[in-house]
């Protein structure tokens, strides 16, 4: 287990769609302790494997106060989002030293891989909905300030640009 180092905005992999995976194998699950750890020392509410350059659909959350309680995820996909949006402080270690507020679906339901292998259906609410939308956006090759209007957004990356 260790800490990766996430790949740093603007590398061409944060904008590629990440590769299905087919079944749970020691290697992937290696590669969720590593992204949980990394998560961990961030410290963040969740972590995609694209986010340290490894471009399969993998993804980990967790938005518990007490920590330890991480999801690991394999092909993370929506099924359902509530209608009622949530705003939330988005930020994320590809770019940092920025952050901005982001409007979500305040609840979705998701069905992943699980660790077992097994296909799982899991309500999300809150920070953890937040997180996991977060994830499959960038599994989808997008980054949270894709979100925002072009104004916002060229303000940020210029911001991040001078941080940098």
């Amino acid at each position: 287990m260790s800490v990766r180092r996430c790949l740093p905005w603007p590398d061409g992999r944060l904008r590629r769609k990440a590769e299905p995976v087919d079944e749970i194998t020691d290697d992937i699950r290696a590669t969720w302790d590593d992204m949980i750890d990394t998560m961990e020392a961030m410290p963040g509410v969740g972590l995609a494997a694209t986010q340290i350059g490894v471009m399969l659909r993998l993804a980990v959350v967790d938005a518990s106060a007490e920590r330890g309680k991480a999801v690991r995820m394999a092909n993370p996909e929506v099924l359902h989002a509530s209608i009622e949006l949530r705003e939330h402080e988005e930020a994320s270690p590809n770019l940092p030293g920025v952050s901005a507020k982001v409007k979500r679906p305040r609840a979705v339901t998701v069905r992943f891989l699980n660790a077992a292998g097994e296909v799982e259906e899991r309500d999300f609410v809150g920070l953890w909905a937040t997180s996991v939308q977060h994830r499959i956006d960038h599994l989808n090759g997008r980054l949270y300030f894709d979100r925002l209007g072009k104004v916002k957004r060229d303000m940020l990356l210029r911001k991040a640009k001078k941080a940098g």
